[in-house]
């Protein structure tokens, strides 16, 4: 039979390669949050034209109204030429000669400033969005709120579906550790992207994460449940092996359903797919490999790791002749 667990720590090692250079990347930089999550406004203009306002120019517009902390990107549009403007700045609300200007007027007042550099009047809006500072902190504290719930959710449930074998709320806690397992994949890859493609944290993110969390816990219950049923009719098995001959019994099930039902489709979302959709498709391509990767390779090592309490002979030093 194929011995999975027998390199359980290879597992964790690749898991750990994966994770930690997004998490240095994280700590020195800090998360990309987009204006849904720290305030701000984003504004995207599409130009007819192939000459649009260059990075100095639009800085120089926003800085005459007082906006200092702006930035500018380009993006292809649908015929394949940059002449889409994204720009993010604080938020427009703001006030101009003692008159409160709101941020629908202060948008308004921008873009005819960047028709006019452009010489460009039938250049459109595409999106644009502002998110005050107290509307974003609410956003934030409960989309970690949501996230916790989750994590509260699967450890009670999977602690009363598994009460009938022992230490059940060991499965309850490796599956909510796998689950953060592919959490912190999935803020690593934002962490490294937002650096090299300028990713940001939005709400659509959000979407994605808690889509990640919902397949992975899937997938976790699918791997615990065949164990549990597993424990009543192989019970003279030593447990590691119980174990293993679970997730080989799953194995096929996991992958087939997850590459033919999900990551084909994302690939090819994520190849083919418009720009403002291949972040979201790439987070929840990985996310979702992620998940089936920690359901069998993380989650079920973790609980034979602390079945066998092997964290008693990490540190011990083994007896010379």
């Amino acid at each position: 039979m194929l011995n999975i667990l027998g390199k359980r720590y290879l597992y964790f090692l690749l898991s750990l390669l994966v994770i930690v250079p997004g998490m240095v990347v994280m700590a020195i930089y800090g998360l990309p949050l987009a204006v849904d999550f720290k305030g701000g406004s984003l504004l995207e203009v599409q130009f007819s034209t192939e000459t649009i306002p260059t990075v100095e120019q639009v800085v120089e517009i926003y800085n005459q109204y007082g906006f200092e902390e702006v930035s500018v990107q380009t993006a292809e549009g649908t015929t394949g030429i940059r002449n889409i403007l994204v720009i993010r700045s604080p938020d427009l609300a703001t006030t101009i000669d003692g008159k409160e200007v709101n941020a629908d007027a202060m948008k308004n007042i921008l873009v005819a400033d960047l028709r006019e550099v452009a010489n460009d009047p039938n250049a459109e809006v595409n999106t644009f969005s502002n998110v005050g500072p107290s509307i974003a902190q609410q956003v934030t504290q409960r989309a970690g709120l949501a996230v916790a719930l989750a994590a509260l959710a699967v450890v009670i449930y999977i602690y009363f579906v598994f009460r009938g074998i022992p230490h059940s709320l060991r499965y309850g806690i490796c599956a909510v550790l796998a689950m953060l397992h592919d959490i912190l994949v999935v803020l690593s890859l934002t962490a490294i992207g937002g650096r090299l493609f300028g990713w940001q944290v939005d709400s659509l993110f959000l979407t994605a994460l808690l889509t990640v969390i919902g397949f992975s816990t899937q997938d976790k219950i699918v791997v615990f449940d065949r164990i549990r049923e597993n424990t009543s009719f192989l019970r003279k098995l030593p447990f590691e092996k119980l174990v293993n001959h679970s997730i080989v019994q799953t194995l096929q099930r996991s992958i087939n359903t997850q590459l033919m039902t999900v990551e084909f489709m994302l690939l090819a979302l994520a190849l083919f797919g418009g720009v403002t959709l291949r972040e979201f498709a790439v987070i929840l391509l990985v996310g979702l490999f992620s998940g089936t990767y920690s359901s069998i390779f993380i989650a079920a090592p973790l609980l034979v790791v602390w079945e066998n309490q092997e964290w008693k002979t990490w540190f011990r030093r083994t007896a010379t002749a």
